[in-house]
């Protein structure tokens, strides 16, 4: 019997969301078969196109439509696919499966996310609160709602600062003048507040993390950049070995419970010091590299959700390498009018 899976995020771009890489982990796993339904928002998201890895894509509603459309297409594919699982892998979109957790549950589409509450309280508006609450350490930031606010925040800080946007986007300024652009672009993309962070500088480290939501790291593997593009996305990095930020990991699903994979970005500056710059609410877009060291995040996953217990991992391959790559993916017009004009492919 196949268990049929949604998964959102198959933007396959310079700044990949983390589908097409989730996909790719499911289907590596030999203890089942799977039916892959893409979700997509874009008509030119490369990972429907991928007829190896998705079977059929439909297009949902924009997270900014509301849980109330959602649903209503949601329901009207599952009508026709018979959903086991929905992954969604957009930070943006992640309230509104949320919401809808119990609703999908009570059509048999199962999901496995982390509360509201839990959500919420990771959030970048509130991570500098939640680092001294849970004993970690976080920049020193400032959250605006207007360029008024702009000069006395950055004033505060020093420069060189770094403005985020409340879902993504990230810029490093010097100047008055930068950080008045660069606080244009990111409302005009994100909308407000936007986050004004301390500077740091020194070894980026990410860990991809999954929580039971018990308080238990069923897996965690730390991940050094090497390389790193013009956006701020690793495009290649290497699975490193290290307790303190394994011990990060566990110490902060004992203390959110956390039910679900999550990404945590670490800066360790030159004295050794680790300070917590984001916590991703979802799988990373390098979530691959998981699978290739030995503890499939993905995979395990998918059968927690579906009320499997699964054991943590214990070890994991040290050195492991990913290298992000671009290629030409070649379809027909006719796929894109489909996809564009029905809604499926």
């Amino acid at each position: 019997m196949k268990i049929v899976i949604g998964v959102t995020a198959l933007n396959a771009i310079d700044s990949p969301g983390p589908g097409v890489a989730v996909i790719r982990a499911i289907r590596e796993c030999p203890d089942f078969e799977v039916r892959i339904i893409g979700l997509s928002y874009e008509a030119l998201e490369p990972g429907l196109y991928m007829h190896d890895l998705v079977d059929k894509t439909y297009r949902i509603p924009y997270p900014s439509s509301g849980t109330g459309i959602l649903l209503d297409r949601l329901m009207r594919i599952h009508n026709q696919e018979h959903i086991d699982i929905i992954i969604p892998n957009f930070d943006a979109e992640l309230f509104n499966f949320i919401k809808l957790r119990d609703k999908l549950e009570s059509v048999g589409i199962r999901t496995f996310l982390p509360d509201l509450d839990q959500f919420e309280a990771r959030d970048k508006i509130n991570l500098f609160e939640f680092g001294k609450k849970h004993g970690m350490k976080v920049p020193e930031n400032r959250i605006i709602y207007n360029i008024k606010d702009l000069t006395e925040a950055v004033s505060k800080l020093g420069y060189p600062v770094v403005l985020k946007g409340k879902f993504y986007d990230a810029m490093i300024v010097n100047t008055k003048e930068q950080a008045q652009e660069a606080f244009y672009k990111i409302q005009a993309k994100w909308g407000l507040p936007v986050i004004i962070q301390k500077f740091l500088t020194g070894t980026e480290i990410n860990i991809a993390v999954l929580g039971d939501g018990e308080g238990n790291t069923i897996s965690a593997i730390p991940m050094r950049k090497l390389y790193i593009t013009d956006k701020g996305k690793a495009w290649a990095g290497i699975t490193i070995s290290d307790p303190s930020f394994l011990e990060l990991a566990h110490k902060f699903n004992r203390d959110t419970r956390w039910r679900g994979g999550f990404e945590l970005e670490i800066m360790q500056t030159t004295d050794g010091e680790s300070y917590l710059l984001e916590v991703n609410p979802r799988f990373p877009a390098w979530i691959y590299l998981t699978a290739a060291a030995g503890q499939n995040q993905p995979a395990s996953l998918v059968k927690m959700a579906l009320g499997e217990k699964v054991a943590p991992f214990k070890d994991y391959e040290v050195g492991k390498i990913f290298i992000r790559y671009a290629w030409d993916l070649i379809t027909d017009i006719r796929e894109f009018q489909k996809i564009s004009g029905s809604g499926e492919l």
